[in-house]
């Protein structure tokens, strides 16, 4: 018998859009949320498993950034894409009351207010990728096409490749 999973917030917002898509559930290590991780979990490519960051940039605010799990994001070009000059992670502290997420739970659809979103141009390489659905411990499998629509992202280089 399969598990029922809970919709999240995530869920709700890609049914309500008509936008096919697929919850994964994976087992959360506390002390472990890296997307490396959740690609292990899953027995997913790292490359396909894109992490949400949230950074602010002195002149745009807050802005969204989706990377490949294994990268960092280049604040350089982060910032460069954003129209800053420089740029920077928020503060953890900050994240849930900002986006209404916790680490490793952030998904680029559905924070409590839409942010200038920025992804990656890898994502455009596979079939799907995996974002997180919202909280630790599922993610959601999708059409990098249809994130880039749902988010309203721009699609640009965010890593050193």
């Amino acid at each position: 018998m399969k598990e029922k999973i809970n919709k999240t917030n995530v869920a709700r917002l890609l049914d309500k859009a008509k936008v096919k898509y697929e919850l994964i559930p994976y087992e959360v290590d506390e002390n472990d949320l890296s997307a490396i991780h959740v690609a292990e979990s899953l027995g997913e490519n790292i490359e396909q498993v894109f992490k949400t960051l949230v950074l602010h940039g002195e002149k745009s605010g807050h802005f969204v950034c989706v990377i490949p799990g294994e990268h960092e994001v280049n604040l350089k070009m982060a910032a460069k894409v954003s129209g800053n000059k420089k740029c920077d992670l928020i503060p953890m502290k900050e994240l849930l009351p900002l986006t209404g997420y916790i680490r490793g739970g952030c998904s680029p659809i559905g924070m409590k207010k839409h942010f200038p979103t920025y992804i990656h141009e890898s994502c455009q390489e596979f079939e799907h990728i995996y974002v997180s659905a919202g909280v630790r411990g599922l993610q959601i499998k999708i059409t990098p096409q249809d994130l880039i629509q749902q988010s309203r992202a721009q699609v640009c280089c965010l890593i050193d490749e």
